[in-house]
């Protein structure tokens, strides 16, 4: 008997060990399949779902379960226990090359799978549709073969590396009207554009004059200063209004001319992925002084004229409307019918014809939604003086000109510090896109005024909408949900300020790992994120580094640039260039 229960204790030991062995081989074979089948662009480079640290509930990091939503309380649910350090990836995988140019919320392969009922006429497949927490892709969105890092502003303006986005079939599309035009490695855009063949500098001239502004400069001696460009293309009529003080919101879709937006940005100039369908933009009204439309394919009679409702939601008070397209001059009968209906439609709307010459018409916007003009603009000063003045909607939040101007200087000394910290790195022209992830009221943005960039402000859309007041400093940007990715294509910008946006991820119970990913997704490589935030935060960041290829190039606390606020810690890393081939390396 005592034999017999010795030998049935071995058994057991023996079939524990050998489930130990099975489920520690099984680990090893799932850990490193997912590293090393990358290098195969198969399936399992391609991995959806999450891993342990996707969602980061409070209590599975020992964090309070009646979270008030306080910094300190979200920053804890960052300190790792002991011995869950084991649970942070050594690695991710590598998406598939077909995915380098991957939008995931902008991603027509997933409005397939999913079988989402859209109206094609309203423009609903080309809105956001993005994937739930269980389809997003967890791996590292490759370059092209043969990336090289961008070329610098302001040369890049006028051409960019092929290999960078190796799409030409634009160039053939619009050869006859100037777009782009392949010239051995690299693609160059001469500035033309479908309504103005002879260059964009010539055909915002033209605006000017017909508008009567004085020396035929558009900016209105610093009245007009922001503008939306619908339909953009390429982004040529932005790209050529900045040399004037003038900044533009290029939009467009990912439509049939795939890429136009992410040439856009490899060149440098303001774009975002958007169209005019459904839904709202996300900048908010009164925001523009020009929109512009040349030959945008827009359907403006749809739905009882909508979507120039929408456009005259945007529009400052006697802002422009300049529309270059065939029903603006053409004689054939479709065209006389939609100009006829258009014209019906904006006379409703109290707008007024302020000149109309050769291939354009510019509408003008009222001062006000009577006839009788009796109200005066929306009283901002003229740029630059609109940059640093406070906005007419401060009062709109319950802030004070004495908050504002603390803000202003508050930033002023905090960007003048980034710019020391990352003085090792880079010089005059090493950055141009930038992005402020958490923008407040702009002052991040406004403090880079003299430097030769532009900044993308981004308000969390569950937060108070301040994006009103970003556009009355002359600045631009949009509203977006960070627990989702952002409307561009992937490596569009050089630098990244996080303030404490990884703490609010945590905070509304998103995973902060998805976040990091995106991040990585839309940096370009040799690119910059400036962490600002709690130490418990800028700890877990460090533990990704090597996973992301990611280096640290400063560390320090918020003493440095005199800050009052508290104890944010500041951390900036650099994007490794990597590429693929048969393995993953490093290319120093």
């Amino acid at each position: 008997m005592t034999r017999g229960r010795s030998d049935g204790v071995q058994k057991k030991r023996l079939i524990t060990s050998v489930c130990a062995v099975t489920i520690f081989l099984g680990f090893l074979y799932v850990y490193y399949g997912s590293i090393f089948g990358s290098n195969n662009h198969g399936a399992s480079a391609l991995e959806y779902g999450s891993r342990s640290l996707r969602k980061l509930g409070s209590s599975y990091l020992g964090g309070d379960e009646d979270n008030d939503g306080k910094q300190d309380e979200s920053s804890m649910r960052f300190a790792l226990e002991d011995g869950e350090d084991e649970i942070t990836p050594k690695s991710f995988p590598v998406c598939d090359d077909r995915h380098s140019e991957l939008i995931p919320c902008l991603d027509r392969n997933l409005i397939y799978q999913m079988r989402l009922k859209l109206d094609l006429s309203l423009m609903e497949h080309y809105e956001r549709h993005c994937p739930l927490p269980e389809r997003r892709f967890n791996c590292l969105i490759p370059p092209p073969p043969g990336y090289k890092v961008p070329i610098k502003w302001p040369k890049s303006r006028d051409e960019v590396w092929k290999a960078n986005i190796p799409h030409t079939h634009l160039a053939h599309e619009k050869s006859d009207q100037n777009w782009m035009v392949v010239k051995g490695e690299k693609i160059v855009f001469p500035g033309g554009g479908t309504h103005f063949h002879y260059g964009a500098d010539k055909y915002i001239a033209s605006i000017a004059n017909m508008l009567n502004f004085s020396n035929n400069k558009i900016n209105n001696e610093g009245r007009l200063r922001t503008v939306l460009d619908v339909g953009c293309g390429v982004a040529s009529f932005g790209g050529y209004l900045l040399s004037s003080d003038v900044i533009t919101m290029s939009l467009a879709p990912n439509d049939v001319h795939q890429n136009q937006i992410q040439f856009a940005l490899e060149r440098g100039i303001p774009a975002y992925l958007g169209v005019l369908g459904t839904q709202r933009l996300p900048y908010p009204s009164r925001s523009f002084e020009l929109a512009h439309c040349s030959r945008c394919r827009i359907d403006w009679l749809q739905r009882d004229g909508i979507l120039l409702l929408e456009l005259d939601r945007l529009l400052r008070p006697g802002g422009y409307f300049a529309y270059s397209s065939p029903e603006a001059y053409a004689q054939d009968e479709e065209d006389l019918r939609i100009w006829k209906e258009m014209s019906a439609l904006v006379e409703r709307m109290c707008w007024r014809i302020a000149e109309k010459r050769n291939q354009t018409v510019i509408w003008q916007k009222p001062l006000t939604n009577d006839y009788d003009h009796r109200v005066k603009g929306s009283g901002l000063a003229p740029w630059p003086s609109r940059l640093t003045a406070a906005p007419p909607r401060l009062a709109d939040f319950g802030y004070s000109n004495e908050m504002f101007e603390k803000d202003t200087e508050v930033w002023q000394r905090r960007v003048e510090n980034y710019w020391n910290l990352l003085s090792p790195k880079i010089s005059s022209n090493t950055v141009r896109n930038l992005m402020d992830m958490k923008a407040n009221m702009g002052s991040f943005g406004a403090a880079l005024k003299d430097k030769d960039v532009w900044v993308m402000n981004v308000v969390p859309e569950d937060g108070p909408n301040t994006l009103k007041l970003i556009y009355d400093r002359g600045l631009i940007g949009s509203v977006h949900n960070w627990c989702q990715a952002f409307s561009t294509y992937p490596r569009t910008y050089d630098l990244l300020h996080a303030w404490t946006i990884v703490s609010d991820i945590v905070r509304r119970d998103c995973s902060p790992e998805d976040l990091l990913i995106e991040m990585d997704r839309i940096l370009r490589p040799t690119g910059f994120i400036i962490f600002r935030d709690k130490q418990p935060v800028i700890d877990y960041i460090k533990k990704y580094l090597a996973a992301l290829h990611w280096e640290a190039v400063a560390t320090a606390d918020s003493s440095s640039d005199s800050d009052q606020d508290g104890d944010d810690i500041v951390f900036i890393i650099q994007k490794k260039v990597w590429l693929t081939s048969e393995s993953l390396r490093d290319s120093e």
